[in-house]
Order: structure tokens, then C-alpha cells, then sequence
């Protein structure tokens, strides 16, 4: 493919692509844009059976010069789906079924919306998409375009948007020390957790003499609640394609490998057949564009070892060896996959590439904070009322994220906490909810901007048993090859167990906090060094729920089976329903009377207080 055949496919689709996004009717035969969600999230609620049904109602109907259906990527308000948005209205409607179907295309039928089906908020319909909370002070560069690129289609609509334009740039008009300053000056910082400047990892790459060179998309994404490559694959594969060719063009490198969970089975999906699509149009393969740079890419699948997110095990386990951490030096830039100099970063990095290389370093360089460039991407999710993917300026606070986009706590509660950075990241308490997101003001917090995964709490959490939860899944995930993180984190759960059972002494505690440190500073790789995170920020900004553990015995979020027990008050008129919901029989007593429960056989389920109309069963 050359520059002209670009341009004349960019023109063929450019039409329809204004009118998903600017609403440009000019050139277009039909009137409305019908774009139904084809993300993991929205798929797992159906919204594949809803884009079918709307697909045959238009066409029982004969508007098909009137309405057009697409399956298009994440929207992002996941809580909400399965999503349709209506184009040129801009109206997104949520929790859509194909009950809901025959109403929405008469509607459209006579020009009007479907209220009910709207966002609503403090009890009022919002008829366009951008003025919702959620997506008032979202800026897209990771996910710029997701919604508006049809999936049956995408290769065509990504070019209409400029997409292969920073390729082509590239291997036509600059030399790869160009290309990697562009990204150097533009202060792109490596979003799979490290933050470690990009630029300097393609320089560090490039200078070194090599015949074989390899970049690798670290798609292996195993944070609990996290999502956010998975979404960007699945719904713009293109923009990890164009990025690892121009990384492989800057670096020298000719071939290209995409680690990516077997779990991901829709983003393989589309993302292979976004390879092929590319290889077939001559964007992928030998002589792209004419020149004498040749790149092929191939995915790799990873069996869902978190300990391979570690790009030296993910190494390892692309060789077809165990996925265990080695250390370095040597650097990868020097000695990697197979022993050859090697690039590796995450997807929301390379997202961000083609747009810097079409916008320029300094376009990029004014969005963030001095530290911190550019946009990052959360998966927001817990007691938050809007979870979803979210993308924000560097610099955005906690308290606009949780109370402005996330819409607040659900049910009245009260915010406690939120889990930054995944399993290795940090608990940040509600005095530092003005905190702005970079990396260097989370690290002060005891957090990190991880991969970007935020795990809100309220005020129903226990905070040692959410420490207890991230630091069973980073003990599960422990590759056991150095002796700091496969015994240290065991002894961690084990001491964090005791205080939870009510069975640990305030030496306990101070054993906890010595063994967190020493896990942290002798570990081999980044899984065992940060584990201790969860455990040291709560221990950090939540002290006193631990001492509350050891010494009065009482977990004030009731969340501690073995330190709560549920007792029946004098509001009790012996109904006898409760004791016949019990499923162990721990609860007597006669008819009329105030029952009892038996402490000793009592499982803590809490079935007894639901079955309760009175009210006369409290937990303690």
C-alpha cells in the first residue's frame, strides 16, 4: 500500500466516520447511526443479541435509508450496559434489551427519543452523551475513537481517522533517532506500572548493535478489576499495530510479539484478525509503503500467570520456558527475548504513539502536569455508582474521579478508601481525596499508578481484611523462584490471618510491619518488592482497625466473621422465622418468646437478619 491508496480509502469511509462523529449529514443516504457496544462487558449482558434484533426490526420495518446499525468498541460506563448510542442526537441509551428494541427504532421512525432509556441524573434525562457527569472531563488518546470505528469494518474506518498516517510519516520522512525523540521530548512514562520514560527505553534499545531486535506489546493484564487493555484491543488493534511498527522502525527491529492472556478470547480475536487485515493491505510484512523497513507481528498467548506481567518472565515464557523473573542487569534494551536487544511496553502505552508521532511531542507534552504527561486510563470499579473505564488528564483528583465521574458511593455510604495500582498498589484514605493523579504524588501517598486499576471502598470494608484479600492473591501468584516473596508473603497472610481470627498480639503486629519491609527490599522482581504495598498503606492510614482487631477483638465493619456474632434484641417477638432460615439450627427458643442463637454452632451467614421484619437481629 502507498500514501495515495491510504488516501483513497481514507476518503471512501471519511463521509460516514464525520457523521458518527461531527453529525456531517452531507454525502451520507441515511439519517441515523445506531452504534450498540461490542465490549467484553457489554457482550457478557447480550448486546450482540440486541444489535441482531435491531438489525432485522430496521429492515422488517424498510428503514434501512433511514437507519444504520453497527457493532463499534467500549464505551466505557460498563455498570450500564449493554450500551446504544444514537448518532447524530449524540443520546446514549443504557441497560438496553431486546425487549427495548421495537420502541427504540419507531422512535427514530418518528424522530424522537426513548426517555426512559437515557442516562438519567438527580432524576433528569440526559438527552447527550457528553453532558453526563461521567463523561464531562474525560479526554480520549488511549481510547480516542473507540466508539465511533465499526468492528465489521475497523481497518477502513481506523484509516479514515488517520490511522497508518504516523507510519507512514515515519518510515518515509524521519530517521529513527527522529522518531525517538519525538517520543522522548513528548514525556510519555510507561503505564503498565513503572512509569519509566519510554523514549529513554527506545534509546537505550536503538544504540545497541544487534542483527535481531524485537519489540513485544505487554498485553498481559492480571490485575483483579483491571480492563483496560483488554478494552483498547478490542476496540482499536490498529493503533497497537501502527505503534509496535513504529517502535520496530525507531529501535531497528523487524519483528513484533503481542503477549496476551488466553483469557482475553474476543481481544485475540479481533486483534488477529487486525494482523491479517493489516498484513493483507501491506501495512504489516515487507516493504511497507515502499521502503526498505519490513516488520511482521504474531501473538504470543500467556496461560494467565501474573508474575509474567514481569517483562523478564514474560521473556520466558514467550521462549516456551517456565514464566519466572531473572535479574538484571542485563536490561532487555541490551539482552532480551532470545538474547536480542528488546523493547517491551503495555498497550495503553503504544495507544498513545501514532497520535504523539500525528500531533507532535509538544501536542502531548502541554496535557498532564510537569511529571506527569498526557492521559491515563482507570478501571474504575467497586462501591462506586459509575464503574467503567474512564480517561483522564494527569493531574485529575480523587475527589473528581470518585464523586464527579464515578457519581459518588452507592446506597448512602460513606467513602473509606481507594485502592490504587492493583494488587501492589496502595489503600488512600478520604483526607487525601484532593489529591492529584501522577506518579509522583501517588508514590508519596504509599500508591502507585499501577496499570490503573481503582478499587473503591465504603465504610462496610474492613481494611486488614482487604489488605488480607490483595496479599492472598499476590501469595497465590508468587512464581517461588526467590525466597523473600514465596516465604515472606506466606507469613504476611499467615500473621494477617491471626489478627483478622482475633488471635494475634500487638507483637503480631510489629513482626507484620518488619517482615512487609523486608519482602519489599530483598525480593527478585516487582511482583515480591510491591506485594507489601496494600499491607503498609493500611497499616499507614488505618492503624487503628488493626490494634481494634487485637485488642478489643471487634472488626467494626462486621466484615471478620470471628470477631462478629449476631444477637437477638428485646425488639423480638418470637415469630420463629428466623430460627427457620438458620441452616445449622443454631437458633431456638418458643413462640412469643425471645429466641436465642447459639454462638457455638452460629456460621455468621446473616441469613437470620435478612429473614428479620423487625429489625430484632443486630451484628456485633
Amino acid at each position: 500500500m502507498n500514501i495515495c491508496e491510504l488516501e483513497k480509502i481514507k476518503q471512501q469511509f471519511i463521509k460516514e466516520i464525520n457523521f458518527r462523529k461531527l453529525g456531517d449529514t452531507s454525502g451520507v443516504e441515511y439519517k441515523y447511526d445506531v452504534m450498540v457496544c461490542g465490549g467484553t462487558g457489554c457482550r457478557s449482558c447480550k448486546s450482540k443479541k440486541v444489535q441482531d434484533a435491531l438489525e432485522e426490526t430496521v429492515k422488517a420495518k424498510g428503514l434501512e435509508n433511514l437507519v444504520k446499525v453497527h457493532g463499534v468498541g467500549c464505551f466505557g460506563l460498563c455498570v450500564n450496559g449493554p450500551i446504544v448510542l444514537i448518532y447524530p442526537n449524540d443520546a446514549l441509551y443504557e441497560k438496553v434489551a431486546v425487549e427495548d428494541v421495537e420502541e427504540i427504532v419507531s422512535s427514530l421512525a418518528e424522530d424522537k427519543l426513548v426517555e426512559r432509556l437515557l442516562h438519567h441524573e438527580d432524576g433528569k434525562a440526559i438527552e447527550k452523551k457528553d453532558e453526563m457527569s461521567f463523561c464531562k472531563k474525560q479526554r480520549y488518546i488511549a481510547r480516542n475513537n473507540s466508539e465511533f470505528m465499526c468492528l465489521e469494518n475497523i481497518l477502513e474506518d481506523y484509516i479514515a481517522l488517520d490511522g497508518y498516517r504516523a507510519l507512514h510519516k515515519v518510515v518515509s520522512e524521519m530517521k529513527p533517532e527522529e522518531v525517538v525523540k519525538v517520543i522522548s521530548d513528548s514525556g510519555l512514562r510507561g503505564r503498565g506500572g513503572a512509569g519509566f520514560p519510554t523514549g529513554k527505553k527506545w534509546e537505550f534499545t536503538r544504540v545497541v548493535e544487534a542483527e535481531q531486535k524485537y519489540v513485544i506489546c505487554n498485553a498481559d493484564e492480571g490485575d483483579p478489576g483491571a480492563f483496560m487493555d483488554r478494552s483498547i484491543i478490542e476496540s482499536n488493534p490498529h493503533a497497537i499495530i501502527e505503534a509496535m511498527a513504529i517502535c520496530g522502525y525507531a529501535i531497528g527491529a523487524n519483528k513484533g510479539f503481542v503477549y496476551l492472556r488466553a483469557e482475553y478470547p474476543l481481544a485475540g480475536e479481533r486483534l488477529q484478525k487486525a494482523i491479517d487485515d493489516a498484513t493483507a493491505r501491506g501495512l504489516l510484512g515487507e516493504k511497507i509503503f515502499g521502503t526498505d523497513f519490513s516488520f511482521e507481528l504474531e501473538i504470543k498467548y500467556g496461560a494467565g500467570a501474573f508474575v509474567c506481567g514481569e517483562e523478564t518472565a514474560l521473556m520466558r515464557s514467550i521462549e516456551g520456558n517456565r514464566g519466572e523473573p531473572t535479574l538484571k542487569p542485563p536490561y532487555p534494551a541490551t539482552k532480551g527475548l532470545y538474547g536480542c536487544p528488546t523493547v517491551i511496553n503495555n498497550v495503553e502505552t503504544l495507544a498513545n504513539v501514532a497520535q504523539i508521532i500525528n500531533n507532535g511531542a509538544e501536542w502531548y507534552n502541554q496535557i498532564g502536569t510537569p511529571d506527569s504527561k498526557g492521559t491515563k486510563v482507570f478501571a474504575l470499579t467497586g462501591k462506586i455508582n459509575n464503574s467503567g473505564l474512564i480517561e483522564l488528564p494527569m493531574g485529575t483528583t480523587i475527589r473528581e474521579i470518585i464523586y464527579e465521574i464515578g457519581g459518588g458511593i452507592p446506597n448512602g455510604k460513606k467513602f473509606k478508601a481507594v485502592q490504587m495500582g492493583g494488587p501492589s498498589g496502595g489503600c488512600i484514605p478520604e483526607q487525601h481525596l484532593d489529591t492529584p493523579i501522577d506518579y509522583k504524588s501517588l508514590s508519596e501517598l504509599g500508591s502507585m499508578m499501577g496499570s490503573g486499576g481503582m478499587i473503591v471502598v465504603d465504610e462496610d470494608t474492613c481494611m486488614v481484611d482487604l489488605a488480607k484479600f490483595f496479599l492472598q492473591f499476590t501469595r497465590d501468584e508468587s512464581c517461588g523462584k526467590c525466597t523473600p516473596c514465596r516465604i515472606g508473603n506466606k507469613r504476611i497472610l499467615e500473621i494477617l490471618t491471626k489478627i483478622t481470627d482475633g488471635e494475634a498480639t500487638m507483637d503480631d503486629l510489629d513482626e507484620l510491619e518488619k517482615l512487609c519491609h523486608y519482602v519489599k527490599d530483598n525480593s527478585l522482581c516487582g511482583l515480591g518488592q510491591t506485594s507489601p504495598n496494600p499491607v503498609l498503606s493500611t497499616l499507614r492510614y488505618f492503624r487503628d482497625e488493626y490494634i481494634e482487631h487485637i485488642k478489643d477483638h471487634k472488626c467494626r465493619a462486621g466484615v471478620c466473621k470471628k470477631l462478629s456474632k449476631y444477637v437477638i434484641t428485646d425488639k423480638c417477638i418470637g415469630c420463629s422465622a428466623c430460627s427457620r432460615q438458620c441452616p445449622v439450627g443454631a437458633i431456638s427458643g418458643e413462640i412469643r418468646s425471645k429466641f436465642n442463637i447459639d454462638q457455638e454452632k452460629c456460621i455468621k451467614c446473616g441469613k437470620c437478619c435478612e429473614t428479620c421484619r423487625f429489625g430484632a437481629i443486630v451484628k456485633e
